[in-house]
Order: structure tokens, then C-alpha cells, then sequence
């Protein structure tokens, strides 16, 4: 709506989360990383997350639940703002979009539903082991992406993308077990 009204500027600026600003405002740093999610830098941007977030989000609500589900993308979003804020501090620029909660979305997807192909004697080695395999795929696949885009004049918080996703690693077990814990 925002880019729609010509607001996109205020918006991001008003509602990004804002390293510099997070630092100073406890406020700011409880209150950013969620408004974030609801700004995007533009109708592709929301649309790309969108699509990306009913494909892997349905999947992952129906072996999750609905609750665990929204307690995941809430915790990617935390999860997403302080990876961007630990590579740098005193940005001054909004960080916008909902990529590093649906990045924990993704995570969460990828363990649920991915093939572990790793044969080990522990299973829980060979999660952890598919875990490392999946994390370095995905980080090496965010910082070519960031590259591609920081040559064309665009940035990407490439480090939202891969604190989102190794949460999404860490949680779907957890979550998944939390669900069960009665079966």
C-alpha cells in the first residue's frame, strides 16, 4: 500500500529495522524486527515472499501446527534482525521485508522435508551433519545472491536471510517434538 501512496521512503524508514536505531532504542529493538516484516522494497519483493511463504508455509504448518508455525516466523524475524545487526552495528539503513522470518521458514522446510542422504550409525549425527550440509548450501547461495545484487546498486541483508534460516535448522525438531510431546 505504502508503494502504492508513493510512501515507500517513510515507511521503510519509519517501520525498517534500523541497526544504528536498535542499538540507541530498546523500543526500536523490539518493536523493528517485526514492523519490518510488514515493509517491502517493492511489489515483487512482497510477492517473491509471499510466494515462497505459502509454498513452504503450508507445508511446514501442516506437520508443525498453526501456532508453532507463527512462533517460528516470530523468533526468524528476532533471529534475522540480530544476524543484520551483528555484521553492522551502525547501519543507518532500513532493513525491510519479511525474507528473514520466511528465510526461518525455509529452514524449518528444508529439515522437515529434505532428504537426509547423510548414512551414520547416530541418527542424531546424521541430522546434524544434513543440518551443516544444508546451512552451508544456503549461506553460500545468500552471499552469491547479495553479490549479484550489491554489483547491480541493490541491497540485500544477506545476513537476515542466513540468521533466519539457521533458526528455521535449530527449531523444527524442537517444534516438531513440541507437538507430539502427548503421542
Amino acid at each position: 500500500m505504502a508503494a502504492l501512496l508513493g510512501w515507500s521512503g517513510p515507511a521503510a524508514f519509519f517501520a525498517g529495522f534500523v541497526p544504528e536505531r536498535a542499538g540507541s532504542s530498546p523500543i526500536a529493538a523490539l518493536l523493528t524486527p517485526l514492523s519490518a516484516t510488514l515493509v517491502h522494497a517493492g511489489i515483487a519483493h512482497l510477492l517473491l515472499n509471499l510466494l515462497i511463504l505459502l509454498f513452504c508455509g503450508r507445508a511446514v504448518e501442516t506437520i508443525l501446527g498453526g501456532p508453532a508455525l507463527v512462533f517460528l516466523y516470530v523468533v526468524g524475524a528476532f533471529a534475522a534482525a540480530a544476524a543484520h545487526f551483528a555484521v553492522d552495528p551502525g547501519d543507518t539503513v532500513p532493513m525491510v521485508g519479511a525474507s528473514g522470518a520466511i528465510s526461518a521458514v525455509i529452514g524449518a522446510y528444508a529439515i522437515l522435508f529434505g532428504r537426509n542422504r547423510v548414512r551414520l550409525a547416530n541418527p542424531l549425527a546424521a541430522l546434524l551433519v544434513n543440518a551443516l550440509w544444508l546451512a552451508a548450501a544456503w549461506i553460500l547461495l545468500q552471499l552469491l545472491v547479495g553479490f549479484t545484487f550489491e554489483t547491480a546498486g541493490a541491497r540485500i541483508a544477506v545476513a537476515a536471510h542466513i540468521g533466519g534460516f539457521l533458526t528455521g535448522l535449530v527449531l523444527a525438531n524442537p517444534l516438531l517434538l513440541w507437538r507430539y510431546r502427548r503421542a
